[in-house]
């Protein structure tokens, strides 16, 4: 049977970048950013957001509420333990969407089972009564067995009867630590199919990490077997190694369509923006051989490729970059192009901004076409990424800085920082100009913040190229990430400290309500 007339079963695609990607240490994002985040997977089509873990903060509470308020097409769920408590509270963040789903979960293997040191016949109980307890607050109730893969045969299908018996309508079978293989995987829904009663009357999900580099095909291979909704992130983002990849599994099923029957509702030319965004936001960018988004997913540079590629692009190509939004056309902009053709080729690259933000991007636009010769397509993506990231009326700022730096030493840096409003100076020296910044900053704004990441990345190619840095900081278990971009490495890395810093005195705020960051010392001259 030919694609064209076998059936197209319908996958349902169920995000947890905001929940499961956003547990990658160091990727935490603002209330602005998981909203902005929300709002793009739900213009894509996903079928269901995750939009975070309730009961986790009073943020992640509110986040989760008002993504559930603001939701237009997308199923919303929150996370909740196998707890009353949690379960309220996730009720509580979800029930205003248009569509809510509360999704609870409990780890059934042994190694799981002797956390809350419960045995077989305790944990199936407190599995039908917090089950039950879901489906009396709402009708479309997901349970997950954690660490599926790795519970006996006998005990998970006992569960997962008693979990379908107690109203849940999805059943999820995650792949907790990225154990398994594809054939295991497969064959675990198939057990679960013929085994279970009630097994056919709900959905089958699956839920896999990547630990050993098989989420992808792990996830392919329990759809084959029978489930009908993947979980996944943009990027594969999540712990440890992360989680399936939401680019690689929908591209897979649309691209091999002939030997995997099944359909999404995702419109895969809005990834590419979206993978841009969630790299920005969380500070964990794309490496360059990543499938499907990596930046040479779709570059060529052996001559025999080269040649191939210029004759028929299908010699070494399975799908179009404009297949995931990437437009082919790169045409530099310049000093000289306006704000109309500014506008339309941000909207081509899938960046829509209201006027005022198209007037701030403008403006750098324009700085920036003075530095550099030709502005990239690249280039662009970072100016917005920057301007979305930085707030222009954050209490830290850059006003100045200049560096001194060489094969001889100290290095030194001279710097004025807006506090609150009210610009001071200082100068300082360091192990290189970026130590000599990061100086500046600490004996201006003194914090007890550990740098834990540092992460610089040429936009472009060419000496004029701009730099993305990335700076990870974390105090008293709080961990921010902050991000800028500029022609100048330096500027670049400590605006991205700053913006970082920006974060982490929000984050003070929000932990201890009556702290006041005006009374924070500092010294200048």
């Amino acid at each position: 049977m030919t694609s064209a007339t076998a059936p197209q079963d319908r996958v349902f695609i169920f995000d947890t970048t905001l929940r499961d990607g956003e547990q990658s240490p160091g990727a935490t994002m603002t209330h602005e950013e998981k909203l902005e985040i929300a709002g793009l997977l739900d213009e894509m089509g996903v079928d269901i957001i995750e939009a975070g873990f309730p009961i986790a903060s009073e943020g992640d509470f509110a986040a989760v509420s008002e993504i559930s308020k603001r939701a237009k097409t997308s199923t919303i769920c929150g996370l909740a333990r196998a707890n009353f408590k949690d379960i309220d509270r996730c009720w509580e963040a979800v029930k205003h969407a248009r569509s809510p789903r509360i999704h609870t979960f409990i780890g059934t293997s042994p190694l799981h089972r002797a956390i809350p040191n419960l045995d077989m016949d305790q944990m199936a109980e407190r599995i039908h009564d917090t089950v039950t307890h879901a489906r009396n607050l709402c009708d479309n109730v997901q349970w997950s067995p954690m660490d599926a893969t790795r519970t006996e045969h006998d005990y998970l299908c006992r569960v997962v009867e008693i979990a379908i018996k107690a109203g849940a309508t999805t059943i999820n079978i995650p792949d907790t630590v990225g154990y398994t293989a594809p054939r295991e995987s497969a064959a675990l829904i198939r057990m679960l199919l013929e085994r279970v009663p009630g097994a056919d009357e709900i959905i089958f999900a699956t839920h896999c990490h990547n630990d050993l580099g098989m989420a992808t095909a792990n996830s392919l291979a329990a759809v084959e077997a029978g489930a009908r909704q993947i979980e996944c992130t943009i990027n594969g983002l999540g712990e440890r190694a992360g989680n399936t990849a939401l680019e690689e599994v929908v591209m897979a099923l649309r691209v091999r369509n002939d030997i995997m029957p099944y359909r999404t509702a995702i419109d895969t030319t809005k990834i590419m923006n979206l993978s841009r965004r969630v790299a920005s936001v969380s500070g964990f960018q794309v490496q360059f051989n990543k499938a499907i988004v990596g930046k040479n997913a779709f570059l060529h540079e052996s001559g025999i490729h080269q040649d191939g590629v210029l004759k028929n692009v299908e010699t070494f190509e399975i799908m179009r970059p404009e297949d995931i939004g990437l437009v082919q056309k790169n045409i530099a902009m310049g000093k000289h192009s306006g704000r109309a053709a500014l506008r339309a080729k941000l909207k081509e690259l899938g960046v829509e901004l209201a006027d005022n933000q198209l007037n701030d991007v403008f403006v750098r636009f324009k700085a920036l076409a003075d530095r550099k010769k030709e502005v990239y397509d690249e280039d662009l993506v970072a100016l917005v990424a920057d301007e979305q990231t930085n707030d222009a009326h954050e209490f830290l700022q850059l006003k100045k800085l200049r560096v001194i730096c060489g094969t001889e030493g100290p290095q030194e840096a001279d710097m004025v920082m807006s506090i609150d409003g009210v610009d001071h100076s200082i100068d300082a020296t360091g192990d290189g100009p970026v130590d000599a910044a990061f100086n500046c900053v600490k004996m201006l704004f003194p914090h007890s913040a550990r740098l834990e990441v540092y992460q610089v990345h040429a936009v472009t190619e060419g000496t004029d190229a701009q730099a993305t840095v990335s700076v990870r900081l974390q105090e008293d278990g709080r961990i921010v990430t902050g991000a800028s971009a500029d022609t100048d490495t330096i500027v670049a890395s400590t605006r991205a400290y700053i913006n970082a810093l920006n974060k982490l005195i929000v984050r003070r705020q929000k932990t201890a309500p009556g702290t006041d960051t005006k009374t924070v010392s500092y010294h200048g001259k």
